[in-house]
């Protein structure tokens, strides 16, 4: 018999532990149907803890811990990074740093891209890739929930100036245009139909919804 899982419940106010402004404001617009107050970690100045996990879920929770034991509100914080075949699945759980190394998202796309033809990696077939997103929420009183997902796709010539980061090296499987071409809505919108959304925060947080959120409205 399978163990049954308890699931806390989250209302009121909490931390985004965060101080990426791309991050925050899609965290913000999935949390916005149940009514969460949210304040980010940036806003409030906590300092940002040394990410030092060897997962995405374990970067998730340092994070989410952080925010948790400085102000007492529960903490809600992301992970995530983008996935290279060719490259052994890196930059992985590295990619924000791969981005502050080069100088920006921009150099590091171009860094990848140079990594990515050195190993031959040219042909459609050759770039896969996939984005991962885990988060976590944190209790002060040490209760802690984690999801991850991840949404696989191609290594394309960037293209828009929507979103954030790596969005727009990356074309979802089924898609013709970068989650960089997509508006908000339609990159991680959740269908109201309950189906699978499209990118992998919007995904992980689907799971999140269901074991923890309620949509009274």
């Amino acid at each position: 018999m399978s163990e049954q899982v308890s699931h806390r419940q989250l209302s009121g106010r909490i931390v985004i532990a965060t101080h990426n402004a791309g991050k925050l404001r899609e965290m913000r617009e999935l949390l916005q149907p149940f009514g969460i107050e949210a304040v980010s970690a940036g806003e409030l100045s906590l300092p940002e803890p040394e990410e030092t996990g060897d997962t995405f879920i374990a970067n998730a929770l340092i994070k989410a811990r952080a925010s948790a034991m400085a102000v007492n509100l529960p903490a809600f914080a992301d992970d995530s990074g983008l996935c290279v075949d060719a490259l052994g699945g890196y930059p992985g759980i590295y990619s924000a740093r791969w981005a502050k190394d080069a100088g920006d998202f921009v150099k590091a796309m171009t860094n990848i891209e140079r990594l990515m033809q050195a190993k031959g990696a040219t042909e459609p077939a050759q770039r896969k890739a996939h984005f991962v997103s885990a988060l976590a929420l944190v209790w002060p009183d040490g209760h802690e929930e984690t999801f991850e997902e991840k949404v696989f796709g191609t290594i394309e010539e960037p293209r828009g100036q929507s979103g954030f980061g790596y969005d727009p090296f990356f074309r979802p499987e089924g898609h013709e245009r970068t989650f960089g071409e997509m508006d908000s809505q339609e990159k991680h919108g959740i269908p109201a139909d309950g189906s699978q959304a499209l990118s992998h925060r919007a995904r992980a947080f689907q799971l999140l919804a269901r074991a923890c959120l309620r949509n009274d409205a």
